[in-house]
């Protein structure tokens, strides 16, 4: 076990006390834990590459870290009515047809490597900064019972909630078709189609 694995575990131990501290309305703790479960993910990555201590365990944790600190967020945020909830269903959307589009190349035992598209860094930043100013709002306004069906957030959280579902569909669409290439790449080359 070396640091970088650690910190990608550490992130998926924050996962619940996140979730813990949201059902108790304590967001500006939340807001807390999802800042650090944030800095584990850039330290463990710049840990691994600057100890050049990059394994196999790393490369599966990571991710495994990423997606369920951001999937949880956006479930519990739109269950406590702090995240709209068709923005939600649009990110885990994309993200269930990703695992599914690697679930099916998987079987078809087609060797591919996973490198995540330009756009599906975006992607990524623009999610955990929705999650972060949805809390960070919701955080400062917690006195004024704040939700989001009662009272209406600032223009730019809104401008952020539908930029950030525009990149989701449109990352999603780019590793589709990333996707079908492999496919279609490999059936071609078996002769088959």
């Amino acid at each position: 076990m070396n640091i970088p694995n650690f910190l990608s575990l550490l992130r998926i131990i924050l996962v619940p006390v996140f979730v813990i501290f949201l059902i108790h309305q304590e967001y500006n703790n939340a807001l807390i834990t999802f800042v650090i479960a944030g800095l584990t993910d850039v330290l463990d990555g710049t840990m691994a590459r600057l100890l050049n201590s990059q394994t196999k365990l790393g490369s599966y944790l990571d991710p495994i870290a990423d997606k369920l600190l951001l999937t949880t967020s956006f479930v519990t945020l739109a269950i406590l009515g702090i995240i709209p909830s068709w923005l939600t269903v649009i990110v885990i959307s994309r993200d269930f047809i990703i695992l599914l589009g690697i679930a099916i190349i998987s079987l078809m035992s087609i060797n591919f490597e996973i490198k995540p598209a330009f756009i599906g860094k975006v992607t990524t930043a623009l999610q955990i900064a929705a999650v972060f100013f949805s809390l960070l709002n919701k955080a400062v306004i917690h006195d004024l019972n704040y939700n989001i069906l009662k009272v209406e957030l600032p223009v730019w959280i809104l401008a952020l909630f539908f930029l950030t579902a525009s990149f989701s569909v449109a990352s999603g669409l780019v590793y589709i078709a990333r996707g079908i290439k492999i496919i279609n790449s490999n059936t071609s080359k078996d002769g088959d189609i």
